[in-house]
């Protein structure tokens, strides 16, 4: 993710707009990424050194919960509690991701290489929404 792609998708002087496509862009992101663990658990698994079992299980989580954020950026005002939410359960993945790496899995060079740029997105996501969410409610207030 390049600095220019979240400038775009954050430039507008309506917090609630900056809210909506992050939260998208989270959607799409963490959906395809389950999608990919669904369809391809065997060799993403060998590629990054986690067992097809649990990639498939991952990715089944995965899908539901983008499909979850999608529709809550397709409301015209999210809830700010579910937004919430959102923040901190990408915020659990991210801790947990690189926890699991440190304790649980024996990944290859690809998978020690993987799992914590995943989880740097999803932290990532978690602070954008967040930024949004604050913007949103002083915007509301003043």
């Amino acid at each position: 993710m390049t600095a220019t792609l979240l400038t775009g998708l954050a430039r507008t002087t309506e917090p609630q707009t900056a809210l909506r496509r992050f939260l998208a862009l989270d959607a799409v992101v963490t959906g395809g990424n389950g999608l990919i663990y669904l369809a391809a658990a065997g060799p993403v698994g060998r590629l990054i050194g986690v067992g097809p079992v649990f990639l498939t299980a991952l990715g089944a989580v995965l899908t539901v919960y983008g499909a979850a954020v999608g529709l809550l950026a397709a409301r015209e005002q999210p809830a700010a509690l579910v937004v919430k939410a959102v923040v901190d359960i990408n915020l659990v993945y991210a801790v947990l991701s690189v926890a699991a790496l440190a304790l649980w899995l024996d990944p290859t060079t690809a998978g020690v290489v993987w799992i914590p740029l995943q989880a740097l997105i999803v932290a990532g996501f978690a602070v954008l929404q967040f930024l949004a969410l604050a913007a949103r409610a002083a915007r509301n207030t003043a």
